[in-house]
């Protein structure tokens, strides 16, 4: 519910998916850490909704992915 008003259908879809991957974040994170738990989400996202995306032609999108992927990988390679 937001502002007293069920959830559209669009918005439902929206919701279930962050909830989805915010569990998914969590998961790694518990599993290897949180650095490479980072880099396995961003690499799990990436398979999930990199080809979405594409098909989508978002190229902006995996372009974020691969900046965030780049990211963790530098922070480890300093």
């Amino acid at each position: 519910m937001t502002g007293g008003r069920p959830l559209t259908k669009a918005e439902r879809k929206k919701y279930n998916r962050a909830e989805h991957e915010r569990k998914i974040r969590q998961e790694l994170a518990a599993q290897h850490g949180s650095e490479l738990g980072a880099f396995y989400y961003w690499l799990r996202i990436m398979n999930i909704r990199g080809t979405q995306a594409y098909r989508d032609g978002d190229t902006q999108f995996i372009r974020d992915v691969a900046l965030a992927l780049e990211n963790v990988y530098r922070r480890h390679t300093g």
